[in-house]
C-alpha cells in the first residue's frame, strides 16, 4: 500500500538522513556532478572510531557554514508536506520505497544514534522559524552522516535519482528564492566538503539481510488480523491526495510533537526486527497493483513485521506515541476516513486489530 510504506516509524530516520542532504541540493541548483555528492556522504559504519570523529569534527565545519542558512528557512512552512512537483503517487513511491532499502542497509547502532540526536534537536527548537540550536543542528548532521557513510554509494545514489525524477526542475530556484542566496551558497559549499569527508571511508557492501522469526504468536496473530482486515485494505483508495493533507486546526510545531514521540518509539525499536520490517515493506511495495493495494500475503508480512517492532518496545512507549496523535487528530479525522469505505469492512478489521493489539502487548518486553 502506497501509505503503508510510512508505518515502519524508524526507518523514517534514514529517510530523514536521505532528504536533509536532498534538501541541502533544492536550495542551490548546483553543477551536474553534485549528483554524486549526495550519494558520497556514505562511509562510516564499519570504520575505525577515529573516522567517527573526523566525521563529527567534519559535522562542525558543516555547521559553520550553513547554520546562518538553517536559521533562514521556515521549517514550519505547510510546503514541506507538498508534492515536490505532479502529484503522481505511484511514482513518489518508488522514492519511498528506495529510502526503505537505504534505511534497511544502515547499521541500526547508528540508526538509533540519528534518531536520539533528532529528539534532542527537537528539544532546543527556538523562534518563529522553528530552528533547533547550533550544538543539535550540528550532532544531527554528524548523526546522519554516519547513518549515510553505513550505506553502500549505490544505493545512497538510487535514493538520490528517484527523488530527482519527481522533483520539478524549478523547485531548487523557487526554494533558494525564499532565503538569502549567499547563506545558501556558502551552506551548499560547507555541504559538499562534508560529504568528502564521508566519501573516503564509503563502505562497499551493504550488512546482511535481517533474520526474520517465524512461528511466533504474532506471526498467527498477524494471519488472522491480515484475513480480517484485507478487504477493508482494498477499500482504501491509496492514491488519494488525503495523506498529504495538514491535519485540521493544528500547528507544525503541535504536530512535531506526536512525531517527537514517534521518533523515541523508533530510537528503542530492535535492530534486527526494524530491519526486517523495513524489508517486510520494500518487498510489499514489489508486490503494489495498479490502486495502491499490496498482496495479502505481503500485507501480512508487514503486519507481523510491525507486531514484533511494537512488541520490542516498552508499552509506555507506545502509549506516548498513541496518546500524542490522539492530541493532534481531530475527531472529524477518523470519521472523515471511515466515510470512504464499506463500514461493515472498516469494522471487521477493527475487531481483527483489537485481538492483534492484544497479543502483540502479551509479548511486549
Amino acid at each position: 500500500m502506497v501509505r503503508g510504506a510510512r508505518k515502519a516509524i524508524a526507518v523514517g530516520v534514514a529517510v530523514a538522513a536521505a532528504c536533509c542532504l536532498q534538501r541541502h541540493l533544492n536550495f542551490v541548483p548546483g553543477p551536474r556532478h553534485a549528483a554524486p555528492v549526495a550519494a558520497a556522504a556514505a562511509s562510516m559504519m564499519m570504520a575505525p572510531a577515529a573516522f567517527a570523529d573526523e566525521i563529527g569534527d567534519a559535522a562542525k565545519k558543516l555547521g559553520d557554514a550553513s547554520y546562518s542558512f538553517a536559521k533562514e528557512v521556515d521549517w514550519n512552512n505547510g510546503i514541506f508536506l507538498q508534492a515536490p512537483g505532479k502529484f503522481q503517487p505511484l511514482e513518489a513511491l518508488k522514492a519511498i520505497d528506495k529510502m526503505i532499502e537505504m534505511g534497511a542497509a544502515a547499521d541500526p547502532k547508528l540508526l538509533k544514534e540519528a534518531a536520539e540526536a533528532h529528539h534532542k534537536a527537537i528539544g532546543s527548537i527556538s523562534g518563529p522559524n522553528g530552528v533547533t540550536s547550533r550544538a543539535d543542528w550540528d550532532a544531527v548532521n554528524a548523526a546522519l552522516g554516519r547513518v549515510i557513510a553505513s550505506v553502500p554509494k549505490a544505493k545512497v545514489m538510487a535514493v538520490y535519482d528517484s527523488v530527482k525524477a519527481i522533483t520539478d526542475p524549478g523547485v531548487p530556484a523557487y526554494m533558494k528564492s525564499l532565503v538569502n542566496g549567499p547563506d545558501a551558497e556558502k551552506a551548499y559549499q560547507g555541504f559538499l566538503e562534508f560529504k568528502d569527508v564521508v566519501e573516503k571511508n564509503q563502505v562497499a557492501t551493504a550488512s546482511a539481510p535481517a533474520v526474520v522469526p517465524s512461528g511466533d504468536k504474532i506471526g498467527e496473530a498477524a494471519k488472522a488480523l491480515s484475513d480480517a482486515s484485507y478487504p477493508f485494505i482494498k477499500d482504501i483508495d491509496w492514491l488519494s491526495d488525503v495523506y498529504l493533507k495538514p491535519l485540521p486546526g493544528k500547528t507544525a510545531p503541535e504536530t512535531l510533537q506526536a512525531i517527537d514521540k514517534m521518533i523515541v518509539m523508533g530510537a528503542k525499536m530492535d535492530g534486527n526486527l526494524l530491519k526486517a520490517a523495513a524489508e517486510a515493506h520494500h518487498k510489499a511495495i514489489g508486490s503494489i497493483d495498479a490502486t495502491g493495494v499490496t498482496s495479502a500475503a505481503d500485507y501480512e508480512a508487514v503486519n507481523a513485521a510491525i507486531g514484533r517492532l511494537v512488541a520490542s518496545v516498552p508499552k509506555t512507549t507506545v502509549m506516548d506515541v498513541y496518546n500524542s496523535m490522539a492530541k493532534v487528530v481531530d475527531s472529524s479525522v477518523p470519521n472523515n476516513m471511515f466515510s470512504k469505505v464499506n463500514p461493515l469492512d472498516a469494522v471487521a478489521a477493527a475487531k481483527g486489530f483489537y485481538t492483534f493489539k492484544d497479543v502483540v502487548e502479551a509479548s511486549q518486553r
